[in-house]
């Protein structure tokens, strides 16, 4: 509701002929993965109420297919056409990875909200068919990394959320048709189904999800040499916070969320924090890394969860790109260490909002 509140407020403020700037915050994982081959300085940004110049971008970048090579910095001054012609072909492909597709879809819809023009609606829609023709039999969506059910990278989830919007009735979604909105919600009710197939069973008690579960089996599978099949808290705490939105959640909503959160409830870490250090002159192991990454005592420190937990015994893990699992932060090479997120506070949004979702299904069940 909140954010509806503050989407009108914009459209009002437009209408009286208000500049306005439009969250871009969004796409910046894409922006920090293109400033790893483009550095920060050597190229100029629309500023974020310029959002009629971020759009054309979009726009300019959109795959026939209606998706959208990822990684790149839609607020960049560049050619879209170089830009992506200095692409390697298979990187200009659409996917879903990295937050991409449906975050362009959403800004897009905010700037026709703002504009009512139809090109920006159009490609919007566009997405769309490109997010509905990629879903696949079993309700899922792939990533980038590997051909599976993909939870990583909040691909499922952003699908999922971006329907939720749509269906709710969020005004920036005004341009969607009944026979879209119909689609939208036969792909959304199977998008729920297979996560809710996808919660992994340990030793008879439901727990939380994987980065990625198989097409056909929906039970965990590996991806990259340092993602082995396991429990991620990151991934799941966003699956959990989409399945209470859920305006009027099936039991087996139900009881997928309060599984969840006893999980989250039972392995998370007290009396630790994730600190990072600066290294002016250098990791002894690698000189070009400038920091460090630590796992520290502090009594005083919120809950964190690990990235990954094994399958069976739940107990937190690592691992290196050789594909060696470790469980201490410590034995991760430094390029790895540094670079993923291997600990985090992720679960904390859950349990804080547990408690008054509990109170509104159970009051709505008559308990």
């Amino acid at each position: 509701m909140k954010k509806i509140l503050i989407l009108l407020a914009a459209s009002f403020a437009a209408a009286a002929g208000n500049s306005q700037e439009l969250p871009t915050h969004r796409f910046a994982d894409a922006v920090n993965h293109f400033r790893m081959d483009h550095d920060k300085g050597s190229y100029e940004r629309y500023r974020p109420d310029q959002f009629r110049e971020i759009a054309d971008n979009i726009v300019a970048y959109q795959n026939a297919d209606g998706g959208w090579p990822k990684n790149i910095d839609m607020l960049a001054k560049l050619d879209p056409d170089s830009v992506k012609q200095a692409l390697a072909p298979f990187r200009r492909k659409s996917t879903l990875d990295n937050s991409n597709v449906y975050t362009q879809a959403e800004f897009l819809s905010n700037v026709w909200s703002l504009t009512r023009d139809t090109t920006y609606s159009g490609s919007a829609r566009r997405a769309f068919e490109y997010m509905l023709s990629t879903q696949y039999p079993n309700g899922g969506w792939r990533g980038w990394d590997v051909d599976a059910v993909t939870f990583n990278d909040g691909v499922m989830e952003g699908v999922l959320d971006t329907w939720l919007d749509v269906l709710e009735g969020n005004p920036i979604y005004a341009w969607v048709d009944d026979v879209l909105k119909a689609r939208i919600r036969t792909s959304f009710d199977r998008g729920i189904e297979t996560v809710l197939k996808c919660q992994y069973v340990q030793y008879g008690v439901k727990t939380v999800w994987p980065q990625q579960s198989d097409h056909e089996t929906l039970q965990p599978c590996k991806a990259r040499s340092y993602e082995f099949p396991s429990l991620s808290a990151g991934e799941s705490a966003g699956l959990v916070m989409l399945l209470m939105r859920i305006e009027n959640p099936s039991p087996e909503v139900v009881e997928a969320v309060k599984s969840a959160v006893a999980w989250f409830e039972r392995s998370k870490i007290t009396g630790k924090k994730i600190v990072t250090v600066s290294v002016p002159e250098g990791l002894e192991e690698d000189r070009s890394i400038k920091r460090d990454r630590l796992l520290v005592d502090d009594a005083e420190a919120a809950p964190i969860w690990a990235r990954f937990y094994e399958l069976e015994t739940n107990r937190p893990f690592m691992s290196t790109r050789e594909g060696k699992i470790v469980y201490n932060l410590c034995e991760v090479p430094a390029e790895r260490r540094t670079g993923y997120a291997w600990y985090g506070g992720w679960g904390n949004k859950v349990l804080k909002k547990y408690p008054s979702w509990l109170r509104k299904v159970e009051k709505k069940s008559g308990k």
